[in-house]
């Protein structure tokens, strides 16, 4: 995901009525707002010990009295559609599961699939009401889960799988969880004098301005795994239990936000990895525009290529076509769906406007704003110029797009990417099929289909061919990641695993998809013990049987 945290300028516009109106009502509450600190104060011991220990402690008192006093937090409430999006309060250790149809490839490699995504602590999301407005955390914040699927093979074959779940246990969440009650204040959606004296109060009491939410994405580097998100370093996490162990800064050489996409080289096995920071030298552009840099380059040996104005949180593959062109292919929206519409507006309005498919397709830009099409950006090294097209028509929203590991920056067949079908959402604002799509880039052409849904037919146009693994109604899923073959030979030798979620009878499956036969029934479903939210990416370590 792209980065979301520390940053003042989202969706925080400053309404003149509101700020004078919190100014107000700032001068005739503040007396019965310091009344409490008054009262601390006068618990103080009447001799005084300057040392360090006691003035940090009485300033921590001071503090946690200001903001216990001056901000309410209030529960966010959770549309029915939104049943899968709460948090679990449970974690489980390794438990066996079985799988309950089909039978696990006796070529698939043994591995662990893991998936990090969002638990918010103490019930769910939270907002905040005070004197200075309000504030909230936005639908993607929560402190990180992993959710992991063992796959290990007996002597005769069989195999065994076992599932646990478990927090990623960064210094914030330590920090709050011994609280025992929300904290830290939300500082990215709300009013402007509430988020800016949210991000002031933070770091007084906590040091930083926000919470370091290792919910992303998670990867793996020289035999260890790492949980990740924007905005503050990874941290290793034990690949059998789940153990939150140490922050990783590279062995000392990283001291910045770390990129929760980091890209591993094929041949080399090297890490290339990013950071995007809020703190002097600021990332800062002013038209959208696409960077080239040398594999070992510095800033100065950027080449900037000038983009039309986009959000695409996710590209699928990058390489170079030939000497002149890097191409460049991601799933590309008009908006970003994060952080949200801005305070005040309705949130079901604004992603229902932001999947209206129908007015997308005609040409209108008010609506279908959230709507992604996988994207292909030509870069000419030489010349400077950019070509830049879609590649899928409008039957399905896709993203979270990946392709086998082993082609990491090197020219491509196959794409794959979570989807959510168009015809519902644009009628209803919701979604009422998922599934995931399979993207032939190597079958380039203008390609004419008909798509029937729900008794109506349209024609949509797209340049390259995707297939279609469909779910049932109300079944979507999330995390998708490539399982190579053992021998594999082409490409897409392997298969495709994901968590899904039946929002019918709330149960949580783990699918494996044949990425050869994707549109077949899965070849194996594996039912989970508990229900597994909706998270964001996943990806599958193989672990060879130890000699």
């Amino acid at each position: 995901m792209a980065a979301f945290t520390f940053a003042l300028q989202v969706n925080g516009s400053i309404h003149k009525h509101s700020v004078s109106h919190n100014l107000d009502h700032l001068r005739t509450s503040l007396s019965s707002t310091f009344k409490p600190l008054i009262k601390e104060l006068q618990k103080l011991p009447t001799k005084v010990d300057f040392s360090r220990t006691l003035i940090q402690s009485t300033s921590s008192r001071i503090l946690d009295t200001l903001v216990d006093t001056m901000f309410r937090f209030v529960d966010q409430p959770l549309l029915s559609s939104q049943s899968n999006f709460a948090p679990v309060d449970e974690t489980v250790e390794a438990v066996e599961v079985t799988c309950t149809e089909g039978e696990i490839p006796t070529d698939l490699q043994e591995g662990v699939y893991v998936r990090n995504g969002p638990n918010p602590l103490f019930g769910g999301l939270k907002s905040t009401v005070s004197i200075f407005g309000r504030s909230s955390h936005v639908w993607a914040e929560g402190e990180g889960m992993l959710h992991a699927l063992h796959f290990k093979k007996k002597p005769d074959g069989e195999w065994t799988i076992s599932y646990n779940n478990r927090y990623v246990e960064s210094e914030t969440f330590t920090i709050e969880t011994q609280l025992n009650k929300p904290s830290f204040l939300p500082a990215i959606e709300g009013d402007s004098l509430a988020i800016l004296s949210s991000l002031v109060l933070n770091t007084w009491r906590f040091g930083v301005p926000n919470k370091y939410l290792r919910n992303t994405s998670v990867f793996e580097h020289s035999g260890k795994l790492y949980a990740i998100a924007e905005n503050h370093l990874p941290q290793e996490v034990d690949i059998s239990t789940l153990e939150s162990l140490e922050d990783w800064d590279v062995d000392g050489g990283w001291t910045r936000p770390f990129t929760s996409h980091p890209k591993r080289a094929p041949e080399s096995r090297e890490l290339v990895i990013m950071g995007i920071d809020a703190q002097k030298p600021y990332y800062v552009e002013g038209p959208a525009r696409i960077g080239i840099m040398p594999r070992y380059g510095d800033a100065d040996s950027v080449k900037w290529f000038e983009v039309e104005p986009n959000c695409t949180f996710h590209i699928l593959n990058c390489f170079e076509d030939g000497d002149q062109e890097v191409v460049v292919r991601g799933c590309r929206a008009l908006a970003a769906i994060l952080p949200g519409p801005d305070w005040g507006q309705k949130k079901f309005d604004w992603f229902s406007k932001g999947f209206n498919f129908e007015n997308y397709a005609d040409g209108s830009t008010e609506d279908g704003y959230l709507f992604h099409r996988a994207y292909e950006w030509r870069l000419n090294l030489l010349t400077g110029e950019v070509k830049e097209k879609n590649l899928t028509g409008t039957d399905f929203s896709m993203d979270f797009p990946l392709v086998n590991g082993e082609f990491t920056g090197l020219k491509h067949k196959y794409g794959y990417a979570q989807v959510i079908d168009s015809v519902a959402s644009s009628t209803s604002g919701i979604a009422k099929y998922g599934g995931v799509a399979k993207l032939y880039f190597h079958e380039q052409q203008s390609i004419q289909q008909t798509v029937i849904k729900q008794g109506e037919e349209k024609r949509d146009e797209q340049l390259i061919r995707v297939e279609y693994h469909n779910f049932a109604e109300n079944i979507f899923c999330t995390g998708i990641a490539f399982v190579p073959k053992e021998g594999r030979v082409e490409e897409d030798d392997g298969w495709i695993i994901t968590y899904v979620h039946n929002e019918e009878n709330n149960v949580s499956q783990a699918y494996l998809i044949d990425a050869k036969r994707f549109g077949s029934e899965p070849t194996a479903i594996i039912t989970l013990p508990r229900r597994v939210p909706y998270g964001f990416h996943g990806t599958f370590v193989s672990m060879p049987a130890q000699a």
